[in-house]
Formats: structure tokens, C-alpha cells, sequence
């Protein structure tokens, strides 16, 4: 039964009676620890019961965030902010010229091409004419070697599942060639037609749930049925494991990766053969270090690896003589880890975290740095480069400051602002700066913070804490359209660099994954004290989010210290640490976060997962939980049943809701017009309950 608990919207009395969420024990033995799960029944997804939750569940919350007094104002402004156009990185192939660009409130960016620097633009995709809400997203697109095609892929409503499409680029027309089921899959092209990677069931019920398993690779020959798409590579010995095949521009090789998870893989290749002959040569054995291919000069592979190297390196192989004994670095690990690599013109463009800020260095053709690029607090978002063109392309942004796309001659040594936003903002009136503090066990944690200038610490100033740490990955100074209301009106945005995230290299890491894990909760909740004690704020003015690994930072974070922070905004987030495995690609997050089959992980996980460690008469944090329809990443019932447990043992006033997207997924592709509508009321939530008001 729910707790009973009534809650009350003090600017627009409003009494919440949550929806009768249906208890039933669902008792389960796990090393002779007996666990319930009364909610299970919200795990399917077809069933009339759980639909109808949700239509419920979300009448109660858009009722609810619509009295917030200062809502239409939050969105009026939001809106103003996100109208600005917005361009992608360019590339080139051959005489061609490829670029993203949104005119500022297009729900998908449009693709454009032009011929030539100074040719016409001409509109090549528009996805926006492909659905009335915008919820068909253009995902990949890849020109062939030879310049003559473009196969694109696309997905409907957030989803992982992918179609594939053909244009040829020199009669401007697509073609009849239409490949479904694909997922987690490259586009290589070889000759006329293109590899891809695909599972057998695409359509059955309960596609956005079910267990991924049997990954292959296909070629497809242009003009034909999918249905005779070549199978490259398949292991039936190993389900639960992914592949994607890679081809060099001139067409001589083909390389294949093989993971079991998140980071790891095995690398193989073969001089370009479509013979079954077993004449894969393993170059690097799974699954312990990452290699990344970089790119292939001649027979000459170079590949971005940890392999004995924590921070990176770049090492070269030669495919003529590819025994370990031949490998040689060529640029060798430094005390700072290697974010990614770019070649362009026989000069190599290098991006290395210092202090989880991007900063740039120019190497020559032997690898050796040649300049430092010095660009300020920041993030590279990414490099564009071809191996026969001296001018490379890169984009460069803060938590203040709009992204800008630079032009830069490796040989000249000459950069360019080539295009620059224009958002309706003063990014002068801001600062960012870095700070560094001791989390439980003594290590010292970076965070970024940025606010107004000339801040007066005072203990009262409002504060988003946002997080991630987990699977590699670095959170770095970026621009975020969304927190800029919340700047405005004199919040502070701080970004800590939890363990578990990528920012120091692979030791970092691993400082945060498996049983180290709640280190990273740890360093989250000491950004928290550490800002209290610095005299910004205190706990009734902070708020804490993070999105699906971020989602469990959250979830754990409020659930351990519940009396630390005001509000909580778990989005599309891992929840249920006994179940993760069990739906779509779940199982390739173990090697992060450890089995709940093996004893001494699953002790480890019941003690930290959010689901499972929300406890009666506890006066939780005002919580918004944001999740979506069709995640066929994190499966949304992670979201459900969270929120379900959560209503039900409330004992404060605290509002707590979860909010579920339609026709939408993970994150990726999601329209202009519902990041706004989600934007607006994370806002609004969060800004009413940290007794804030809009400040412009």
C-alpha cells in the first residue's frame, strides 16, 4: 500500500494524491539473501496496467508543473535561448562539402552540402519533413570513398534501432535500397555497397526491452534486397557480444572490433577479401585495454590505445609485419590523458585532458609536438580532418561561452574563426573557474564552478550539482543552453569530476567502477559538503542531476543522503542494480558495475542500488524523475519502478514525480520543441522548490 502521504503546491494549493501504484510480492533468493520486488510488474511494457500507470502518472505531474507560477516564463526564455543557429563540424570528401546546420528551433538539424568552398548550398537531408513532430532523427551519415554516394541511418522516437538509406550524390536521388533492424553499428563502405552490424530480431514484442544478443556483420550490395545481404562475421559462441567492421579509404583492409562491454575490445584485420577463409589476424586481444583506430596511412594502421598506458598513446602498426614485437609508439603516454587524435596533411592534431579541460597540440609528422594551441578553460567537441587537406576544422566551448568552429592550416599554421553562435545571452557577465577538494578517503576531486561575477558568498546561494562518473567518460567544461535561466538568476553551476569518469586516464576509472563504485557517490556528496563549508550555499539550496549512469549517481546519492539536498533530478537513470542486465544492452555494463549473479558483486550492488535502498517514513528531497517511452538503452521501467517505491514511502512534503516522455528514447535525436518542454520543466521544478525567481 502507499504511505498515504499529501503533498501541497504552497503558490497554488494543489493537493498531490498519487495514482494507487499495485503492490505484489515478487520474492527472490540471491546467496541466501531474500530480496522483494514488488513492483516487477511495471517491467512490461505492453501490458494495459502499466500504460494506464503511466497516462496517470503523468496527468498528476504536467498538472502539477503547470501551476508553477514562473513555468511560461522560464519556457518564453528558454525558447529565446535555444533560437540561435547552430552548425556541426564540416567534412570533406573529394570536391564535396558536408555540414549540419539549425536555424534555431528546428526540431532536427538539417544536412547541407556544397561543391567547393565557395559552391551553392543546397539542402540534402531534411528530416524535419519526415515527421510532424519531429521524432524521426537523422543518426549517422557517411560519404563512400569515391564521393559518388551517402548512406545515412535514422531512428524513430529515440529508439537504438536504426534504418539505413542511400543517396547518389551525382544525380541527386535516393535510391530504392532500405535496410532495417540495424543497431550499434558502423557504416563502411567497400566498393559499391557498405558493411554494417545487425541483430536478427527487429520487430518482435518487446523490442524496446528484450536482450540483445547474436550482433553480425552484413555488407549490403547497392540495388539489392536486404534479404541477400552478405553475413560477414558471426560467433555463436558468444552472444552477448558486439562487432562493427571498418574499412581504410583505399580500400585494402578491413579491420574488426569485438567488445563485451563499454570499454575493451579486441581488434582483428585482413587484406580486403570477401573469402571465407578464416583469415582474420588478431592484432589485439580482448577485453582489457581500449584500441581505437585513428587512421591508415599506406599499410601503416595507427591506433589510440591504454595497453600499457594508463593516459594513452598512439602506437603504429605495420600491416605487412603486424607482430606485436614490430608495434611502435609513436607518440608516447604523457602525465595528461589523450582525449583523441586527428591527421590532416602529414601533421597530427592532439587533444589532451589537463585538469579535465581540453587543450590542443599540433605534432609533425614523427610525432612530435610541434605547438600548443592554447585556447583557455574549455572543451574541443571534435575534430574534422582529412589526410589529403592541410585545413582541419575543430569546435571549441565553456559552461559560458557558445560553441565556435575553428579553421586551422596544419601547414600555414594559421586559425580562423570560421563560424561562431549568437546566443541571446552576455557571456561576459560570467566566470569559470576550478576548484579542487578532499573526498572521503582523502583524494582530491576537481569541479568547475561557474556563476555571475563578483559573487558575495553568503551561504545562501542556490547551486545545480551535476554529475556522471562512470564508464570512461569525461564530463568537460561544455556549453549547456538549458542552465543558463538558472545562471541568470544567480545560481551556481558546478561540474565535479568524479571518479569512474575518464578526466585522469584509465586509473581514474577504475577508482570508480566494480567495488569501487561508491567512491564515486562519495565524491559527489564532498562536492556538496565542500561547498557549504566554502560558504555558497547550503542543503536546502541545492539540487543535484544526472542522466543515466548520472541517473544512478542520483538515485544513490539522494537515497544515502537524503537530508544533504533540496532537490533531485534522476534522468533516464540506472536504478535497479539487480536487474540491469537483464534488458537490451545491459549486460555489456557488468564490466562496469560487476554481476549480480556472482556473490560477492551482487552484496556490492544491493547495498548501493537505488530501487532497493528507499526506506519508509524517510523525508526524501523533492525528485523529478524524467524517463521516456521508447529508452531501449536504460529501459524506463528502472524509472518506474524508482518512482513507485519512492511515492510510496515519502514522509515529507516533498513532491516527488516522475515525468515520462512520449515517442522519445535515450536521449539522442530528441526534437528541438521536447529538449525545450523538458528543459522548462526541470527548470521550473527545480528553481521553485530552491526558492529562486527568474532573474532577467
Amino acid at each position: 500500500m502507499l504511505c498515504g502521504m499529501m503533498c501541497f503546491f504552497t503558490a497554488n494549493p494543489q493537493k498531490i494524491e498519487y495514482p494507487s501504484t499495485r503492490m505484489a510480492d515478487h520474492y527472490e533468493t540471491f546467496f541466501g539473501v531474500e530480496v522483494n520486488d514488488p513492483y516487477r510488474w511495471l517491467e512490461d511494457e505492453n501490458s494495459d496496467e502499466t500504460r494506464q500507470w503511466i497516462e496517470q502518472q503523468n496527468k498528476i505531474t504536467f498538472s502539477f508543473l503547470s501551476s508553477i507560477p514562473f513555468r511560461d516564463k522560464i519556457r518564453e526564455r528558454l525558447v529565446q535561448l535555444w533560437n540561435y543557429e547552430k552548425r556541426s563540424l564540416p567534412w570533406r570528401k573529394k570536391d564535396l562539402f558536408f555540414y549540419f546546420k539549425n536555424d534555431g528551433l528546428q526540431n532536427q538539424s538539417v544536412l547541407y552540402i556544397r561543391r567547393g568552398d565557395m559552391g551553392e548550398e543546397k539542402v540534402l537531408l531534411d528530416p524535419n519533413s519526415w515527421s510532424k513532430d519531429g521524432t524521426i532523427a537523422l543518426n549517422q551519415t557517411v560519404v563512400s570513398h569515391d564521393a559518388k554516394y551517402l548512406a545515412y541511418s535514422f531512428s524513430h522516437a529515440g529508439s537504438d534501432w536504426q534504418e539505413i538509406k542511400v543517396i547518389d550524390l551525382v544525380n541527386n536521388k535516393e535510391l530504392k535500397d532500405h535496410l532495417r533492424g540495424v543497431k550499434f553499428s558502423t557504416i563502411a563502405w567497400y566498393k559499391k555497397g557498405f558493411f554494417y552490424s545487425a541483430y536478427d530480431s527487429k520487430d518482435s514484442l518487446g523490442k524496446y526491452s528484450k536482450k540483445n544478443e547474436y550482433h553480425k556483420v552484413f555488407y549490403h550490395q547497392l540495388g539489392t534486397d536486404q534479404a541477400k545481404d552478405k553475413l560477414i562475421y558471426e560467433n555463436r559462441s558468444y552472444p552477448l557480444r558486439n562487432y562493427q567492421l571498418y574499412t581504410d579509404d583505399d580500400g585494402k583492409y578491413f579491420f574488426l572490433t569485438e567488445s563485451e562491454s563499454t570499454s575493451g575490445n579486441a581488434l582483428y584485420f585482413k587484406k580486403a577479401s570477401f573469402k571465407k577463409d578464416g583469415s582474420w589476424i588478431k592484432l589485439a586481444d580482448g577485453f582489457d585495454y581500449d584500441y581505437d583506430i585513428v587512421e591508415v596511412i599506406g599499410d601503416k594502421l595507427y591506433v589510440l590505445t591504454n595497453e600499457n598506458a594508463p593516459n594513452k598513446k598512439l602506437i603504429e602498426i605495420d600491416l605487412k609485419n603486424p607482430d606485436r614485437s614490430a608495434w611502435k609508439t609513436f607518440i608516447p603516454e604523457k602525465p595528461h590523458v589523450i582525449q583523441f587524435v586527428a591527421y590532416a596533411f602529414g601533421k597530427w592534431l592532439v587533444v589532451y585532458l589537463e585538469n579535465a579541460s581540453s587543450k590542443l597540440y599540433l605534432f609533425n609528422e614523427k610525432g612530435e609536438i610541434q605547438k600548443n594551441i592554447d585556447l583557455g578553460i574549455g572543451s574541443v567537441g571534435g575534430i574534422s580532418s582529412e589526410k589529403n587537406n592541410q585545413v582541419a576544422y575543430f569546435s571549441f566551448s565553456s559552461f559560458a561561452v557558445p560553441p565556435r568552429i575553428y579553421s586551422y592550416d596544419v601547414i600555414r599554421d594559421e586559425m580562423k574563426v570560421f563560424w561562431e553562435s549568437k546566443v541571446d545571452f552576455r557571456p561576459e557577465d560570467f566566470e569559470t573557474y576550478q576548484v579542487f577538494y578532499s573526498s572521503k578517503d582523502g583524494t582530491i576531486i576537481p569541479m568547475f564552478i561557474t556563476h555571475k561575477k563578483d559573487l558575495d558568498r553568503n551561504g545562501d546561494h542556490p547551486v545545480l550539482l551535476y554529475g556522471y562518473g562512470g564508464f570512461n567518460i569525461s564530463l568537460t567544461p561544455a556549453f549547456r543552453v538549458s542552465i543558463i535561466p538558472f545562471l541568470e538568476s544567480g545560481g551556481i553551476y558546478c561540474v565535479p569530476n568524479l571518479r569512474g569518469g575518464g578526466e585522469f586516464g584509465e586509473k581514474w576509472h577504475q577508482g570508480g567502477m566494480r567495488h569501487n563504485k561508491q567512491n564515486v557517490f562519495d565524491d559527489f556528496i564532498s562536492a556538496a559538503e565542500f561547498l557549504i563549508k566554502e560558504n555558497y550555499t547550503r542543503p536546502e539550496r541545492i539540487a543535484i542531476q544526472g542522466g543515466s549512469n548520472g541517473g544512478l549517481l542520483v538515485g544513490a546519492c539522494m537515497t544515502q543522503r537524503p537530508d544533504l539536498f533540496r532537490v533531485a533530478l534522476p534522468a533516464v537513470g540506472v536504478l535497479d542494480m539487480l536487474r540491469f542486465h537483464k534488458f537490451t544492452i545491459g549486460w555489456a555494463w557488468i564490466n562496469e558495475y560487476g554481476s549480480p549473479e556472482k556473490e560477492e558483486d551482487f552484496h556490492y550492488l544491493l547495498k548501493y542500488s537505488p530501487y532497493h535502498n528507499i526506506r519508509p517514513d524517510v523525508e526524501y528531497p523533492a525528485t523529478l524523475v524524467t524517463t521516456a517511452d521508447h529508452d531501449d538503452r536504460v529501459v524506463p521501467a528502472h524509472s518506474y519502478k524508482f518512482i513507485a517505491r519512492l511515492q510510496a514511502c515519502q514522509a515529507a512534503d516533498n513532491p516527488v514525480l516522475i515525468r515520462i516522455e512520449t515517442k522519445a528514447g535515450h536521449g539522442a535525436g530528441k526534437p528541438t520543441s521536447k529538449q525545450i518542454e523538458e528543459a522548462t520543466d526541470i527548470l521550473s521544478f527545480m528553481m521553485y522548490y530552491l526558492k529562486m525567481e527568474p532573474g532577467w
